[in-house]
């Protein structure tokens, strides 16, 4: 059942409770006919509201109509909404009630008093239902509006991000490469072919910010073949991606600044360098046992010192943090470690 149609059901169930409410009071002041012949009255003059107005909107230009919070047609806009309103009491009176004499009358033709006495309850129940849904709307649109402000304030700050990150990694490179140039130029012309593949990988994500996990491993092998162009026999690397987490949306360059901080502060100050692991995994949530992702960038380096503390650490590790917590808020995070046979440990974590 598609998100519409849930709309539609959910409406008339709340339908249904309201003219439930008012078989009890028209019960009230009938009391010769038993609540169960009020109640099918009120279902056929409320089931015909419901049907002009909840199928009527979707007549309207959806530019004429606020978006509720699944981003489906919402309550008309202005004097098409109260138009709307009156077409469904008008038509859940002049047809409601008639299909209600066919269906639950006893053939005794209503007074004069007890017509005036429906149309008056017809139209307040109609005005009362009809505001109460007016209002549920409205806040619906409110609330996809400020879900859709966030969510464009988020994607915002993520390509702010990402535009701060580009540079950083950007002009180390450059400036690995002008020294290659005059030291080993066929290492310099292999390094620029990498880089004219990041580049490309790069620029045609840059649109998104989210891409799948495979794409940000791909970058990060094109990133570290860069490194291992640098580095030669001193870098080596292991990249572990499971097929089934190939397709998990991820900001891109969430887990670059990580490799590119192990290499800077863990494998460089090594005479011997190094070895740099990255894998991916499924785990439940310690806490309330949902499925995340967990990433864990390992080194062989020289381990945490006073330039990489466990919850400071340099620009790259402050803009991961951002990123999870722009993506994710808390329920994403990094933790840094040493790790059990020497080197440095970051564990990232969010929800799949």
């Amino acid at each position: 059942m598609n998100i519409q149609w849930r709309d539609f059901l959910r409406h008339y169930l709340q339908v249904v409770a309201f003219c439930s409410v008012i078989a009890v009071l028209t019960t009230s002041i009938w009391p010769r006919k038993s609540f169960l012949v009020h109640l099918g009255y009120s279902l056929a003059v409320g089931t015909i509201i419901w049907a002009v107005i909840d199928f009527g909107r979707l007549t309207f230009d959806e530019r004429n109509c606020h978006r509720n919070s699944t981003g489906s047609h919402g309550w008309p806009k202005g004097w098409r909404g109260a138009l709307l309103a009156t077409v469904g009491i008008v038509c859940g009176f002049v047809v409601g009630e008639p299909l209600g004499n066919l269906l639950f009358g006893d053939g005794v033709v209503p007074s004069a008093h007890d017509s005036r006495i429906s149309l008056v309850i017809t139209l307040v129940a109609g005005a009362i239902g009809t505001f109460y849904f007016f209002t549920r709307g409205k806040a619906a649109a409110l609330i996809a509006e400020r879900n859709a402000a966030e969510r464009d304030a988020s994607e915002a700050k993520l390509k702010l991000l990402e535009t701060q990150l580009e540079p950083h990694m950007l002009f180390n490179t450059l400036a690995n490469l002008r020294v290659l140039i005059t030291l080993d130029p066929p290492r310099a012309v292999q390094m620029l072919d990498h880089l004219n593949s990041y580049l490309r990988v790069t620029l045609s994500g840059s649109r998104a910010v989210a891409h799948p996990l495979a794409a940000e491993f791909d970058r990060l092998r094109d990133y570290l073949e860069l490194m291992s162009i640098r580095m030669g026999v001193r870098l080596h690397f292991t990249l572990e991606l499971p097929d089934d987490l190939r397709d998990t949306l991820v900001p891109p360059l969430l887990l670059q600044p990580l490799v590119e901080n192990s290499i800077r502060h863990g494998l460089e100050p090594q005479v011997e360098g190094g070895e740099i692991v990255v894998r991916a995994r499924r785990e439940s949530h310690a806490g309330n046992g949902k499925p995340q992702i967990v990433i864990e960038v390992s080194d062989t380096g020289v381990g945490l010192g006073s330039a990489q503390p466990t919850e400071g650490g340099g620009f790259g590790l402050a803009q991961v943090r951002e990123r999870l917590t722009t993506m994710y808020g808390t329920r994403g995070g990094i933790e840094i470690t040493a790790a059990a046979g020497g080197g440095t440990r970051a564990v990232v974590n969010f929800p799949i």
